[in-house]
């Protein structure tokens, strides 16, 4: 008996086992960085966030996916990607955040057409702004969340909850306005790795997820 399709077959249901269902928390402004932005998950059945650093562009594709009643004059490039994956009944099924190497995240996007699954490759941004747009769930593997996820403790989390709102003004303030955010950028190279956790502690309390996404990195870079 042929033991490997067995094997293989264990291996992609371990995988799954193993996957994380994320939402969209908000996007923040960079605190560090001009024209960037933090987009943020979290996990749907825990507390820990993950911050991505996206540019501006990005950002306001997936704000505008977002406000579902907001329709540019014209598509957007994701916009475009979603029509001519209607005209053609191709379906995205999920997206999954899959890698993580050097602060960078890998996706892939799973479509299916004539019930034939495909597996694309794309950046996060892009992967993230068609999820929205096909309504599919977005993913990561659990190994990624331990490395890279923010936990947000006790009084942490309830300031959370109750700036939900607060969220939601800043995602239409993207999508209504590109309204410039300039501030100093730290060297986090040149710093310890206790100086590094105390910055990275500082920033999730401020909800300076774009900075503690940018800490966080450099801490993972040292060990």
């Amino acid at each position: 008996m042929d033991i490997c399709p067995l094997l293989n077959s264990l291996f992609i249901f371990l995988q799954l086992m193993s996957l994380v269902r994320l939402n969209i928390k908000g996007i923040s402004y960079s605190q560090t960085q001009n024209g960037a932005y933090a987009l943020i998950l979290s996990e749907v059945e825990g507390d820990r966030k993950l911050p991505i650093v996206i540019g501006a562009f990005e950002a306001q594709s997936i704000a505008i996916a977002l406000e579902k009643e907001i329709k540019p004059p014209r598509p957007l490039t994701h916009d475009l990607f979603k029509n001519f994956a209607d005209r053609f009944d191709i379906l995205i099924k999920q997206v999954i955040i899959h890698k993580l190497v050097d602060g960078v995240f890998y996706s892939s996007i799973i479509c299916e057409r004539d019930n034939i699954e495909e597996i694309i490759d794309a950046r996060t941004s892009d992967a993230i702004s068609l999820a929205l747009r096909f309504d599919a769930p977005i993913f990561t593997y659990k190994n990624i969340l331990d490395k890279a996820g923010i936990y947000l403790k006790g009084s942490e989390q309830d300031k959370m909850s109750e700036d939900d709102e607060e969220d939601d003004i800043l995602v239409d303030q993207l999508v209504l306005d590109e309204e410039e955010h300039s501030s100093g950028s730290t060297d986090y190279k040149k710093l310890s790795l206790s100086e590094l956790n105390s910055l990275l502690e500082q920033a999730v309390v401020a909800e300076d997820y774009e900075a503690a996404a940018k800490i966080r990195d450099e801490i993972s870079k040292r060990n």
